[in-house]
């Protein structure tokens, strides 16, 4: 009792060093404990001293246990479904989301010391499926009961729920998530099944006759429903309305962005809105904060790729480049630089185009138009902020390159990327943007160059020893006896034969030699021959490296990359 006195006092002590209550408050609610035996934080909230969502954080953090905002979060049908509701009540708990590859159910509880709850829970749902739990206040728990008990929220079930009802745009149109509503419930359980598949976008295309809906599943487009037309106003309201778009206005484009808590983690969707013939196109960027920030030793670099990386972020000034094509991972590659670099002894800023993802103690600004603040004008600004490192979203034009030059000379680390076919090309095109020789020589530290590749499936990939002109491509001798792997596909794959994506790389560091040559005017040829003596590896050899150790296919790398330009 002694120890349980302590607790509850402990809680009020934060609430007051925290300023959230007065002494006098807690005076209140613990005479009030007295009167009615409850628990402190619950009896805080009934006098209106504290909201639940304060209480919620203020557990979470003393406990050292995560906490949900109930209000943000699309839950998983399938974690509802194994849940019955009966029991969900008597217990207060709402199941959140099941993954299937862990074999582990999310569930939000109000209390995480209630051990009979968990056993009843375990017991329902059968012993073979662990059980984590995140904290949630008593009140959202049992207003998301109501929610989501009650209505189907498979994709399946509410289509066919559509097709048998009628549409109320007005519900549509509010803020609010009314479930009671299917078409509601169908653009949540999309988003939340796009993520659950691991997929990039989520492309909302009308036709003629139909609503085509693909997702982008490692790298490559996918149709995942097809819908009646008549739906797609109403669907297309919705989206407007949670990314905060101009629901009245379809004849310019728009871009917006939605974040909701889907299962058990914080996604965010960047959503863009094109007018075409048939109506507004609808793409939807899935940007999850999780898989968004990867440590530098998990990017799959080879130790001698990794090594030099190192070499160059440990120079206090000067310029690092990340190229490739859109999607192809840069912002990826960057993030997971400043997140090795960010310490608190550092200031880092960055100014991107928008920003995707969030960094603890990192001044992130995003470009905007409307305001003239664009990256050379902004570059300029951030001069003044007294920053050690800074990240450009991209070098788009002449001013930008000069801003963001004039920032290495002056002291600082600046990342950006840049869209070349490769390393080596992002000399040429700094310089036809009109960045002088010498500058460009004395103030570039390198420059990385990046794919994407799909990895096989670790469950299916079928092994097959190359033919001929496949040991040519590989660079194998003649009578070489290596196996290599090709896709074929199955469920736990979705028959595609391919799971996630891997970044190939190739990094050219500027050395004093590659100084002497960029400053001369030096030919594109010329510095690639003498960077590979000094051993640079071109994307095209890490794509053979993964082919030859089982990660990634022939085909893949050769859909990704120039294998060709190897042969003799």
């Amino acid at each position: 009792m002694a120890t349980m006195t302590r607790s509850k006092r402990r809680i009020g002590e934060i609430l007051i060093d925290k300023h959230i209550i007065s002494a006098d408050q807690l005076r209140i609610a613990l005479t009030e404990q007295k009167r009615n035996p409850e628990q402190l934080g619950k009896l805080l909230v009934n006098l209106g001293f504290v909201s639940e969502a304060v209480m919620r954080d203020l557990l979470s953090e003393s406990l050292g246990q995560s906490s949900v905002d109930l209000s943000k979060v699309v839950v998983d049908h399938e974690a509802i479904s194994l849940v019955p509701e009966g029991l969900a009540r008597r217990y207060n708990l709402l199941p959140i989301s099941f993954n299937q590859s862990t074999n582990t159910l999310l569930v939000a509880v109000a209390d995480i010391f209630d051990v009979l709850a968990i056993d009843q829970l375990i017991a329902a749902i059968g012993g073979s499926i662990e059980v984590d739990t995140v904290l949630a206040s008593e009140a959202d728990i049992i207003h998301a009961i109501d929610t989501w008990y009650g209505f189907d929220l498979s994709l399946d079930g509410i289509l066919h729920e559509i097709e048998t009802g009628e549409i109320d745009y007005q519900s549509l149109a509010t803020t609010k998530d009314s479930y009671s509503q299917p078409l509601i419930r169908l653009v949540d359980a999309l988003l939340s099944d796009a993520v659950k598949r691991n997929a990039s976008d989520i492309h909302f295309e009308p036709e003629k006759g139909f609503l085509r809906v693909r997702y982008r599943i490692d790298g490559v487009l996918q149709q995942i429903r097809s819908l009646h037309k008549n739906y797609w106003s109403a669907i297309a309201v919705r989206l407007k309305v949670m990314a905060d778009l101009n629901i009245a206005e379809n004849r310019i484009p728009q871009d917006g962005r939605i974040t909701l808590n889907s299962l058990g983690r914080l996604i965010d969707f960047r959503v863009s809105v094109q007018p075409s013939v048939h109506g507004e196109n609808i793409v939807l960027r899935i940007l999850d904060r999780q898989k968004g920030i990867v440590p530098l030793e998990e990017l799959g670099l080879s130790e001698e790729n990794l090594n030099a990386l190192k070499l160059m972020i440990a120079r206090p000034e000067g310029m690092i480049l990340v190229t490739g094509p859109t999607g192809s991972g840069k912002t990826t590659t960057l993030y997971s630089i400043l997140n090795h670099l960010n310490t608190e002894g550092v200031n880092i800023m960055t100014l991107e185009d928008p920003v995707e993802y969030v960094l603890a103690q990192v001044r992130q600004t995003a470009v905007n138009d409307a305001v003239k603040l664009d990256f050379a004008n902004g570059i300029r600004s951030m001069l003044r902020q007294d920053p050690d490192i800074i990240l450009v979203g991209e070098i788009r034009d002449e001013d930008a390159a000069e801003m963001a030059f004039r920032a290495a000379m002056t002291g600082h680390q600046v990342y950006s990327t840049l869209h070349t076919n490769s390393a080596i090309g992002a000399i040429p095109r700094l310089l036809d943007i009109g960045i002088l020789p010498d500058i460009l020589a004395e103030n570039l530290i390198g420059i990385m160059g990046q794919r994407l590749i799909r990895v096989l499936c670790d469950h299916c990939k079928q092994a097959y020893k190359p033919e001929y002109s496949h040991r040519q491509l590989l660079d194998l001798p003649k009578q070489d006896t290596t196996i290599v792997y090709s896709p074929l596909g199955c469920e736990k794959c979705d028959h595609r034969g391919y799971k996630g994506r891997l970044a190939i790389m190739e990094i050219m560091r500027v050395t004093e030699d590659l100084q002497d040559l960029i400053a001369h005017n030096a030919t594109t040829y010329d510095i690639r021959q003498h960077s590979l003596t000094t051993g640079f590896k071109p994307l095209a050899e890490d794509g053979i490296r993964r082919i030859l150790e089982g990660t990634s296919s022939l085909e893949e790398i050769s859909r990704v990359v120039d294998l060709t330009s190897k042969l003799k």
